[in-house]
């Protein structure tokens, strides 16, 4: 059996317009365009240089866009080994071997077990199957979180609270549909 396809567009920076394809696997879900377009205009000045991991990838729409417009460097980490692979087709694609690396690997392991830092992490798990206080945990916990590190997280829009650490401060959140978007800064206290 074959599995379908879909695929996300790159809205910015050098790769504006290139459509890239990923495989129909269980959880996987992109963000919108228009989801996409609002956190990139909130990061506009922050994401040129920047190191950024893409825990739970799936599609790759948040690092190859970050990639896109000028970060450094982008990992990219996918448990789906379907999904893992498409992505590396899709790095290649764009000739972008020197600025993304992927990672086939379950988010809370890498957390773990990472001694990379980064100034910007996007996390957009599978909604119904991960928790997501758990996940900002592990990160606060660990030693990813570079000095000024921000954190994005894509969450269903619900009247809860966004289970995140005390010591992480809410800078930007809308709600678009089922979608809740929110940029944190992590060096709050």
């Amino acid at each position: 059996m074959s599995r379908q396809r879909g695929y996300i567009r790159i809205i910015g920076g050098r790769w504006r317009s290139r459509k890239l394809t990923f495989p129909e696997v269980e959880g996987l879900r992109p963000s919108p365009d228009a989801v996409r377009e609002t956190l990139f205009n909130w990061l506009r000045n922050d994401i040129q240089g920047r190191r950024c991991l893409d825990l739970y990838a799936g599609s790759g729409a948040f690092g190859f866009e970050a990639a896109s417009r000028g970060a450094s460097n982008v990992v990219m980490v996918e448990a789906n080994q379907v999904a893992a692979r498409q992505l590396k087709k899709n790095c290649d694609i764009l000739i972008a071997e020197n600025s993304i690396a992927i990672v086939n690997s379950r988010a809370e392991h890498f957390v773990g077990h990472s001694t990379e830092q980064f100034d910007l992490v996007f996390l957009d798990p599978p909604f119904e199957s991960v928790d997501i206080a758990r996940i900002c945990g592990l990160i606060s916990q660990s030693s990813i979180l570079a000095p000024g590190a921000m954190v994005y997280i894509e969450s269903p829009n619900n009247s809860t609270p966004l289970p995140i650490p005390p010591t992480w401060h809410i800078i930007r959140q809308k709600t678009r549909g089922l979608v809740q978007s929110t940029l944190i800064n992590t060096d709050y206290e």
